[in-house]
């Protein structure tokens, strides 16, 4: 592939409603890892350029914990992630699009990605009732009982004003029979279907999102089922809800396999640094998860060695920062004594501090993942990745 090659997404069949509409999203890619599927690529859209692969920080409703957009643009992220299901329930998606899109709203001038609420139906399983149809469910707020289509998300994401918006599907839970899997699959494809005849808004691009649980072949008819549909990108969603890691590999590499070469693909939810590393490998472009912004409040801090558990009395009197090798604010200034005793002394600082320094790095290794594709040895870098974590905790 040669560098700077233009590559469309995959076309979209006609007749279908919506089909004439600009998402506005583009999609280059510039270079490809002579050792697998990784490849480097540049995603334009309305609201400015991400360089894949890339991380999307998660501001579910609306703000990535802890810290500010101008933060997260020091910190390198270029994409976030927000959700359709909790900004519709509040404060809602149109109070937001009255108040000039949720760009504006939340102050972040960069691209956006919603999920459509599919995760939730998951995640609230108990609050849900699922039918060919779409999702009825009570609000983990306040109880009060809402209908969700596939036509409703595709609404509530263009009132948004996001630059990528997800189709509604339902996840499965692990273990999970292949015939359940089949028919969910069969459900959201169905709503894969309505929910891109429901497109009104230019600029505001709409991907697929293939499901089909741990089952290879169901991973394979499912991701070819929706490039014959015709999205301006595809994702990879179901996995990391238990599965062992060989059978997420697999569901990646099966779904990879039947997407478009020209289009984008978002591996959903995943996950740990090692998952990334895995994710790059097979060839996806996008990728987001809370645990970054989670594990910070927790006292879990990744690092290049492996994770650090600040809370351990070893770091009592460690004037050393979480990581030697990190040039994040908090490493360059803190030490873990003092981040220890933030944390045991509920200090607000502490999460602030923590979610710094885990969204640098999460951020950093994107970005040395993207070099390592355009100097051709991510091989090397995925073997010295390993190599560097073999001893466990920082």
């Amino acid at each position: 592939m040669s560098e700077g090659a233009d590559v469309t997404a995959h076309p979209a069949p006609t007749g279908l409603a919506g089909s004439s509409l600009q998402s506005g999203l583009g999609f280059q890619l510039l270079a490809a890892d002579p050792s697998g599927r990784a490849r480097r690529g540049r995603l334009t859209t309305p609201h400015g350029a991400v360089e894949t692969p890339a991380f999307m920080p998660v501001g579910t409703a609306g703000a990535v914990k802890a810290v500010t957009p101008a933060e997260l643009r020091g910190l390198g992220a270029e994409m976030i992630l927000s959700n359709a299901y909790h900004l519709y329930l509040r404060p809602g998606h149109r109070l937001i699009g009255d108040l000039g899109g949720l760009h504006r709203f939340m102050g972040w001038p960069g691209p956006i990605l919603t999920d459509s609420g599919g995760f939730q139906v998951f995640s609230l399983a108990k609050l849900c009732a699922i039918d060919d149809g779409g999702v009825t469910f009570r609000s983990h707020l306040d109880g009060s009982e809402h209908r969700f289509t596939p036509e409703l998300a595709v609404e509530i994401q263009e009132t948004l004003g996001v630059d990528v918006a997800m189709v509604l599907d339902e996840c499965l839970p692990y273990p999970c029979s292949e015939e359940r899997a089949r028919a969910a699959w069969t459900r959201t494809l169905h709503w894969a279907v309505r929910s891109r005849a429901a497109r009104r808004r230019a600029g505001t691009a709409l991907f697929g999102i293939v499901q089909g649980g741990v089952w290879p072949a169901l991973r394979r008819a499912a991701a070819a089922d929706l490039a014959g549909i015709g999205f301006d990108g595809y994702a990879v969603g179901g996995l990391c809800v238990g599965e062992p890691k060989e059978q997420t590999h697999m569901a990646i590499d099966e779904a990879i396999g039947e997407l478009p070469a020209g289009a984008p693909r978002y591996l959903m939810g995943v996950g740990l640094p090692e998952d990334l590393v895995e994710g790059v490998w097979r060839g996806a472009d996008l990728f987001d998860c809370v645990m970054p912004t989670r594990h910070a409040r927790t006292g879990w801090l990744f690092t290049a060695t492996g994770r650090l558990l600040i809370k351990h009395a070893r770091y009592a009197a460690d004037d050393r920062p979480i990581d030697a090798a990190c040039g994040c604010e908090t490493c360059r200034t803190y030490s873990r004594a003092y981040l220890r005793h933030l944390f045991l002394a509920n200090e607000p600082l502490a999460a602030r501090l923590h979610t710094v320094h885990n969204l640098y790095y999460y951020l950093s290794l994107m970005r040395r993942l993207r070099e390592a594709i355009d100097a051709g040895r991510l091989a090397e870098f995925r073997t010295d990745f390993y190599r560097m974590r073999e001893g466990g905790e920082a």
